[in-house]
């Protein structure tokens, strides 16, 4: 009877102790999880329903354009971002071909990512030196559009995530088409409209081979090279990325771009 009433203590003991907190943890654990997986899903659902927005209607900004603002505030040197989004037809066909000359040569063919481009800028980066990227133009598009400059795991994974939604909402004129209305091309200056205009005083449609090679060039490091005033280093990327866009068919490249994509 008193080793009954004794076992009876102890085991009273452990759950108002050990076993209760124990309980206790397990339920918090149950609430954080719970509410992450609510998060995490309306944050999915909201990114899908923002990026079947775009499919069809014009960004008003970018995310990228919304960070060099702050920075020119920031700095103490406040700028007036330039941009005027184009419609597809309204821009030359040639600056199209030469930005992915000049970016990404597989970019009709993949789904957001090129994994061979992947695998050699990983073997180059372990063996030291600068920095090789390997993004894609529609990786571009998903960091310019809706994410921060850096490099975190984070913010890759995000990068991932919004890359593979364009991917399969979007189709491969509607990337290029976002693209080339939100890319950098000079400080302050996005999207090929404001770029025709500031480099070469003439409107995205009028662009010629050469101009259209010019601006492609600049692309790695649109800040500090200049398509106007083209270092010989740019100038000889943009020989090389006219050559390049010959090997591609010149404009009949974008003629099957919407079904080109690889399985």
């Amino acid at each position: 009877m008193g080793d009954s009433v004794k076992n009876r203590s102890i085991l009273r003991g452990l759950y108002n102790g050990p076993l209760n907190r124990f309980g206790q943890a397990i339920s918090m654990l149950r609430f954080l999880l719970s509410r992450i997986a609510k998060v995490l899903l309306w944050f999915a659902a909201a990114s899908v329903v923002l990026v079947l927005i775009f499919r069809w209607v014009p960004p008003p900004f970018t995310a990228l354009m919304v960070e060099r603002k702050i920075e020119s505030w920031f700095d103490g040197k406040p700028i007036d971002l330039q941009r005027d989004w184009q419609p597809w037809d309204k821009i030359s066909d040639d600056l199209k071909v030469a930005v992915i000359a000049g970016e990404d040569q597989k970019f009709a063919e993949h789904w957001g990512f090129d994994i061979d481009a992947i695998q050699a800028a990983l073997v180059h980066n372990e063996r030291g030196g600068s920095i090789r990227g390997a993004s894609t133009l529609s990786q571009q598009v998903s960091k310019n559009l809706f994410l921060w400059s850096g490099r975190s795991y984070f913010r890759k994974g995000l990068e991932a995530w919004f890359t593979g939604l364009i991917e399969v909402f979007w189709s491969k004129q509607r990337i290029l088409e976002v693209y080339v209305n939100s890319v950098e091309w000079d400080d302050g200056v996005f999207g090929a409209q404001a770029a025709a205009q500031h480099h070469f005083h003439v409107n995205a449609g009028q662009l010629s081979t050469q101009q259209a090679s010019y601006l492609a060039a600049v692309l790695p490091n649109p800040r500090e090279w200049s398509a106007s005033n083209p270092s010989s280093y740019v100038s000889r990327r943009a020989g090389w990325i006219r050559q390049q866009m010959r090997q591609l068919g010149g404009d009949e490249y974008l003629v099957g771009l919407n079904h080109s994509r690889k399985w």
